[in-house]
């Protein structure tokens, strides 16, 4: 008969414990992070959804901003994996069918400098404010460039992102010397007999030469939900190039498109909407698409008279301080008369059915007496 020991029946557990936590650690090291949860995203989530997320995070878990931090370059680092992968139709693919491995296998996998590359230079440094000013006080720069930027009020409703082309001017070497850093020096000249004279000359160094070439870049635009006409976006560096400096920075103005539905008053948004004679008369009930696509129902069971309004409360344009919260939806109302005749029996119909007198007022309708 076979008999179990106490010790080698620990033993057994030991070596089945050990068994079970090296195969939880295969499969974890063969799925590979995951990515979805990284971003804080759905797996279903939009393209614009994964950029949004990446551009959030991304500012909130920069190493220069969490120094105290151990493990907040690892933290960036997963993150920029993250979003190099489920940016990419191709590669998210291939991730959802069989995890980070899969790529790792077929060399699709680089980590390059994602920050840069996605928010361009768009002035996120993480020094101090005087920092800044002291090095914009030493260093010349080149004049910005102030474009306006057409977004549609749908873009301004939702958010978006825009891909622009830039064509840059680039410093590349050249041949020779030029002179550079030229600055104005007094010099003092002996004019003999004891006699001195002081000038002022331009002095100026002799540097490798340069020359300007233009490349075409990509850069995107984020445009946030509750944007206004007239707010600014920055791109640090893009501007014009200085021979002995850094280049100026592009300026992008938002400019709202007409809308041939809404007009937008600060966070509210007004429309207009013709309904029949009848329906003013008896009621109606009609759905109003809005920006985004979701439906606003208008219902009315009594008479609406030409011009009467109704408004909606929050149906409005997000606030961009808070897009939790939204303006008023302002809806005025129209009545499209009949353009028929009416025979003389009808005519006759209508009167018995509205029994109402002749209401014929004169006053001044501009002023509203």
């Amino acid at each position: 008969m076979f008999v179990v020991t106490s010790a080698r029946m620990a033993a057994i557990k030991l070596i089945f414990s050990l068994f079970i936590n090296l195969t939880i650690y295969v499969i974890l090291a063969t799925a590979g992070r995951d990515f979805y949860a990284i971003l804080g995203i759905p797996q279903t989530a939009s393209q614009l959804a994964i950029k949004k997320a990446y551009r959030k995070l991304a500012k909130e878990l920069h190493p220069d901003k969490n120094k105290d931090d151990p493990t907040a370059s690892q933290k960036f680092q997963d993150l920029g994996a993250a979003y190099e992968v489920l940016s990419d139709n191709e590669k998210r693919e291939m991730y959802d069918r069989c995890g980070e491995e899969c790529l790792k296998r077929d060399g699709m996998t680089n980590n390059p400098d994602l920050f840069s590359s996605f928010f361009g230079d768009f002035g996120f440094h993480f020094g101090g404010e005087f920092q800044q000013q002291q090095q914009q006080q030493e260093v010349p720069k080149g004049s910005n460039i102030l474009m306006d930027l057409m977004v549609t009020l749908e873009e301004l409703y939702s958010g978006s992102f825009i891909e622009i082309t830039r064509n840059k001017p680039v410093m590349k070497p050249a041949k020779g010397t030029r002179k550079c850093n030229c600055r104005p020096e007094f010099v003092t000249r002996n004019l003999g007999n004891g006699r001195y004279h002081m000038i002022q000359q331009d002095v100026c160094s002799e540097c490798p030469n340069v020359k300007f070439v233009t490349e075409e870049r990509l850069l995107e635009v984020e445009v946030e939900p509750g944007m206004v006409d007239g707010q600014e976006i920055k791109f640090t560096a893009e501007g014009e190039p200085h021979v002995d400096g850094e280049p100026g920075n592009l300026i992008l103005k938002i400019r709202t498109q007409p809308h041939p539905v809404f007009e937008r008053i600060g966070d509210d948004l007004f429309t207009n909407v013709t309904i029949s004679m009848q329906d003013a008369l008896v009621g109606f009930k009609m759905d109003l698409k809005h920006l985004d696509g979701h439906k606003v129902t208008i219902q009315r069971d009594k008479i609406t008279k030409p011009g009467a309004r109704i408004r909606k409360k929050g149906e409005g344009m997000p606030n961009y301080d808070n897009n939790n919260v939204h303006g008023t939806l302002c809806i005025t109302f129209d009545v499209a008369f009949p353009e028929t005749e009416f025979t003389n029996t009808q005519k006759e119909e209508i009167n018995n059915l509205f029994q109402q007198d002749s209401v014929n007022r004169i006053y001044n309708g501009i002023r509203g007496i």
